[in-house]
């Protein structure tokens, strides 16, 4: 199988797991949705490097051109609220430090959304309505900056896939961070993000590098395209 259908499998299968065993808690979700995704690429991919949230990174895979991304569950602390929905997994595929592949999983929801099937983006909203989906928690200074200068309405979430995944169904019109990420919390969102059409960047407008010797990687900004000039100027100001 291409590694799109890979990539989307393997989060489907992993979000079945997590909801499986939901009951006994984000610790041994992370562990076990982590082991899962480790064998299973081991297995399709031999040849290819893996940098994961959940396990230990001997910094080999820089020297390698294929490297597959997971967070194998972003958003530990709603998956310990039963009720909700806002959780994902997350794999992906950096080809010479770029999102080749990528498939990100909502299974609360029963959805996958893939680079192998890019979603179709919704039309835009209505001139002079914004949404932004933001850190339900600790939204950062800079995006509530943001949001008060395009006079924005706030959309709280939890976890980064389920905020980049509300812009590409449109639920949200922009999803900006800068309160500090790994590449595990955007490669996946990002390949999904970029193949339905949606601009994706750092804050400055930079583009996104991954499987860097540091994988922190502290900003980001997802949006509809016809807002992307408009946010990066209400950013860089």
């Amino acid at each position: 199988m291409d590694d799109h259908t890979l990539a989307a499998i393997l989060a489907g299968e992993a979000g079945e797991l997590l909801l499986g065993i939901r009951e006994l808690g984000g610790a041994v979700g992370d562990r076990r949705s982590d082991n899962f995704l480790l064998g299973r690429l081991a297995a399709e991919r031999p040849a290819d490097a893996v940098l994961s949230e959940e396990s230990p990174d001997d910094g080999d895979r820089v020297r390698q051109s294929r490297v597959w991304i997971v967070d194998p569950l972003d958003g530990t602390r709603e998956y310990g609220e039963p009720a909700r929905k806002d959780w994902a997994v997350h794999v992906a595929l950096a080809v010479d430090g770029r999102p080749a592949a990528g498939a990100v999983a909502l299974p609360a929801e029963g959805l996958v959304l893939h680079t192998g099937r890019p979603p179709v983006l919704p039309p835009p909203p209505p001139p002079g309505t914004v949404r932004v989906a933001l850190s339900r928690s600790r939204p950062s200074f800079e995006v509530r900056r943001l949001v008060a200068r395009l006079g924005a309405t706030e959309v709280p979430m939890g976890s980064a896939g389920a905020k980049a995944m509300a812009v590409v169904r449109g639920s949200a019109d922009i999803y900006a961070h800068s309160g500090g990420q790994y590449e595990w919390d955007s490669c996946a969102p990002v390949a999904v993000a970029a193949a339905a059409g949606l601009h994706v960047s750092r804050l400055d407008g930079s583009p996104l590098i991954y499987n860097r010797p540091d994988p922190y990687l502290p900003d980001l900004l997802i949006c509809r395209p016809e807002l992307a000039e408009l946010a990066l100027k209400a950013l860089s100001e």
